[in-house]
């Protein structure tokens, strides 16, 4: 079997513009990946393009020397971009060595340890950043049969939080914690917003509510910072999205204090680097949460990953908080009953595109999301 063409798809969801793969081989089997990263889909896109020389003419079952050719053989560290793109392809041809086998992903690496997925919802608190609000959509998702929410409470704050956004930021998280109870966990994102003193001040301002975890609550390139955050909280930090490489994680890992790491497949350049970082975070008694905050072929790829890691511990889902449309771009979308995604038996990723249907909704520039701009949780496409 040989790789005879690699073509793109980009569709223009308003907070985040979506970035497909379709992978064809001379056998008539295809496969698709997912290169999403917030702000650069026509610039992931122009990466693929740039990259698919080297990997057409390709055996697809030689992930491996492909994903080397296409990483080390440019000698170029183009980071979360340059990864994503080899992640769009990468995906891909573990799906075309599934459907080939007639066999899940999973199956290839040791089969599934997991019947079922524990999920946790983000994306559900689009509105306005008030208790009030926060409270009866957090409600609302724990009704769905949700066990855990992600959300993040600080606006548009940066290094510091002044005492009204400290105070307003608690103030959600109580508010979060009295609408759903006890038995929900929550888990706190920081986005990479602050500094190490007002990390841990909040920190220890949340350890009443006992949020599962404290999301990036400082830069992840910086590790020193991170690691010393994670010392000092009395609440568990967890982090990894934005890492690119093995090593990056290799360096987090040796400090021994960050034990819920969340690998990124596509910032990793796909699933087969994921899965060895899962391991390595099994070495050093860490759990797996991968981010899976990106488009519905993540969430899929996501899955397959999850249900081989003995030491998964929750899946992230973003899908049932997008545009309605969503559903209809890909054949078996990801969903939760009673707060688990049930794994599939299908082969490969399980997944197809509905080309058709992507084409309905075109790239468009302002999709992303503005992180530090006041009012981004409402998440409307920028002007």
């Amino acid at each position: 079997m040989r790789i005879t063409a690699i073509d793109t798809y980009i569709a223009g969801n308003p907070w985040k513009n979506w970035v497909f793969a379709k992978v064809s081989t001379n056998e008539g089997i295809h496969g698709v990946g997912e290169g999403t990263v917030n702000s650069f889909a026509k610039t992931v896109e122009t990466a693929i393009h740039e990259l698919k020389p080297l990997a057409i003419g390709m055996d697809p079952f030689q992930v491996e020397t492909i994903s080397q050719r296409l990483v080390r053989d440019v000698y170029t560290d183009g980071a979360q971009i340059h990864m994503c793109a080899v992640a769009a392809i990468e995906i891909a041809l573990w799906d075309i060595i599934g459907k080939a086998c007639n066999q899940p992903i999973y199956n290839l690496w040791g089969g599934q340890c997991h019947e079922k997925l524990r999920a946790y919802a983000n994306g559900w608190y689009r509105g306005p950043r008030t208790p009030e609000s926060f409270a009866a959509k957090a409600k609302a998702v724990a009704a769905r049969g949700y066990t855990a929410l992600k959300f993040d409470p600080f606006g548009s704050s940066w290094r510091f939080l002044s005492r009204y956004d400290f105070d307003l930021a608690l103030d959600i998280i109580r508010a979060v914690r009295d609408a759903v109870g006890p038995p929900v966990d929550l888990l706190i994102e920081g986005h990479c917003r602050f500094n190490v003193a007002t990390a841990v001040e909040f920190a220890e301002a949340i350890h009443q509510f006992r949020p599962t975890w404290f999301e990036e609550p400082v830069a992840h390139t910086n590790i020193p910072a991170m690691v010393e955050v994670a010392r000092r909280s009395p609440v568990p930090i967890a982090t990894g999205e934005s890492l690119s490489t093995k090593q990056q994680f290799a360096e987090l890992l040796k400090h021994e204090v960050v034990n819920i790491l969340q690998p990124e497949p596509l910032n990793l350049g796909g699933l087969f680097a994921a899965r060895k970082i899962a391991d390595m975070v099994d070495a050093h008694f860490g759990v797996i949460a991968p981010h899976s905050a990106q488009g519905p072929v993540c969430s899929a790829a996501c899955v397959q990953l999850n249900a081989s890691i003995p030491n998964f511990f929750i899946h992230e889902l973003f899908d049932e908080f997008n545009e309605p449309w969503e559903g209809e771009i890909v054949t078996h979308p990801v969903h939760q009953v009673d707060g688990y995604i049930e794994v599939p038996d299908r082969p490969g990723l399980g997944i197809d595109l509905n080309i058709e249907e992507i084409l309905k909704h075109p790239y468009q520039q302002e999709n992303y999301l503005p992180l530090f701009k006041p009012g981004w949780e409402r998440r409307e496409r920028q002007a």
